[in-house]
């Protein structure tokens, strides 16, 4: 029996594009303002994928009012030239383009601001294969990915546990933010998992390449 899905929920940063240097810039800024100087950029990897505020207390130790002064400066350089530190990753927009003829419906679920997420769909020319665009608020608000995932399946008028839907993202709070909602996960080895991660984290499926994740999501899956 094939899992097939008619509405497609993508993470953004490390699943469609590629924001390495702009995220790990923008946290080397921040961890600056503490005192802390860090050189070694990809030491900063963590920091793709999961809520920001979160991260600075869990790699950092900081407290919550430490972390939300590290965002605010974060977030100084990202918007102005963080967010376009960026690529989209090779296949991708071949790759929409094919599941929107398809007739596949969907959405961006994001623990980045959605206001961050707009801009760089618009940016990078990925904005018209979404019609749902859901992210956190610059308030800390809905920046857990099960909230975030939540509201996309509101919007686009579907229930909790839903059969229909499912979640593609590159680290393991995409994964259990969708099994929080009741839905399945595809998880993509080309963003910033670590080995053996995604299936940890209860992927239905792990995709190693763009061109196997688009066979999965036009096909279905075993399972």
């Amino acid at each position: 029996m094939k899992r097939e899905y008619d509405y497609l929920l993508f993470d953004l940063d490390g699943t469609l594009t590629d924001p390495k240097e702009g995220i790990t810039r923008c946290v080397q800024y921040a961890l600056s303002s503490f005192g802390i100087e860090e050189g070694n950029l990809d030491a900063l990897l963590c920091f793709i994928g999961p809520p920001l505020r979160e991260s600075f207390q869990k790699y950092y130790g900081m407290s919550e009012a430490e972390a939300e002064a590290a965002t605010e400066k974060y977030r100084e350089r990202f918007s102005t030239v963080g967010k376009f530190e960026n690529r989209v990753l090779e296949g991708i927009l071949p790759m929409l383009e094919t599941l929107k003829n398809a007739g596949k419906t969907m959405a961006l679920s994001t623990s980045k601001p959605w206001v961050f997420a707009e801009q760089i769909l618009e940016k990078y020319g990925l904005a018209p294969y979404f019609s749902v665009v859901v992210g956190s608020e610059l308030d800390g608000t809905r920046d857990a990915k099960d909230e975030v995932i939540l509201e996309t399946l509101r919007r686009l008028g579907l229930e909790r546990g839903t059969q229909k839907a499912v979640m593609i993202g590159d680290r393991w709070h995409d994964i259990c933010g969708a099994k929080k909602c009741g839905i399945d996960a595809i998880g993509v080895e080309f963003g910033y998992a670590e080995e053996g991660e995604l299936w940890r984290a209860g992927a239905v499926a792990v995709a190693n390449t763009v061109e196997e994740l688009e066979q999965m999501l036009l096909c279905g899956i075993e399972g």
